[in-house]
């Protein structure tokens, strides 16, 4: 039993395969859905779904194709793939465990699609502190005879968002990696979080509390 099921009961997200914690706000660590049956991040507490998959549940099987029609006077010939066992791929190839089927199976534009669906969703939701719309930072040299630069502080927030989302991607490919030990990724982690610490100075850019960096704490 991991940690995150002895946080969390059986009826709670926080306890299923499918939901993994990336950052953490006054309500604990949250994080989003894999399979997006809840939109944006969560905590661990909310109560489960029906898609529910417990951390010691294999991954179901793909299901057989259904019939297909060779010609509209013949008869249909149905062919029957026989269903992939759990952890397994075409040709007996063993799958990485934390990935739902319904990813593993996605075409590439599929998936190039639902990557460009979740940083637009990502970027909607991450407002910019209204104080601060239409404003600019003024990046001003010590010497008076060179030109100043102004930048627009929706851009540069557009950045920060970016450089967050990127980091918030590579802290899940850490923590689902399978050739790295639970101490390496610990260690790995821990950067990440060094990052967010270094980039808190940008917190108050964001409206809403929740968007904002957490660093490490004491």
């Amino acid at each position: 039993m991991d940690g995150l099921e002895r946080a969390y009961g059986p009826k709670e997200c926080g306890s299923c395969r499918l939901w993994r914690p990336i950052l953490e706000d006054e309500r604990g660590p949250i994080g989003p859905c894999r399979l997006r049956v809840r939109t944006g991040d969560f905590p661990g507490s909310a109560p489960r779904c029906e898609r529910y998959l417990a951390r010691d549940e294999a991954l179901p099987a793909r299901p057989p194709p259904p019939p297909t029609r060779r010609h509209a006077a013949a008869p249909p010939r149905v062919h029957h793939a026989e269903p992939l066992a759990p952890g397994q791929g075409p040709g007996g190839a063993a799958l990485d465990h934390d990935i739902p089927e319904e990813i593993l199976h996605m075409t590439r534009e599929e998936f190039a699609q639902a990557i460009r669906d979740v940083l637009r969703e990502e970027q909607a939701q991450v407002q910019l502190s209204p104080k601060w719309e239409g404003g600019t930072a003024l990046l001003k040299p010590r010497d008076p005879a060179l030109q100043a630069k102004e930048i627009p502080l929706d851009q540069l927030f557009h950045k920060v968002v970016m450089v967050r989302d990127r980091l918030r991607v590579l802290e899940q490919k850490i923590n689902a990696h399978d050739k790295l030990t639970d101490a390496e990724k610990v260690d790995l982690q821990s950067y990440v979080t060094k990052c967010y610490g270094s980039l808190t100075t940008f917190n108050v850019l964001f409206r809403d509390e929740r968007d904002r960096f957490v660093g490490e704490k004491a």
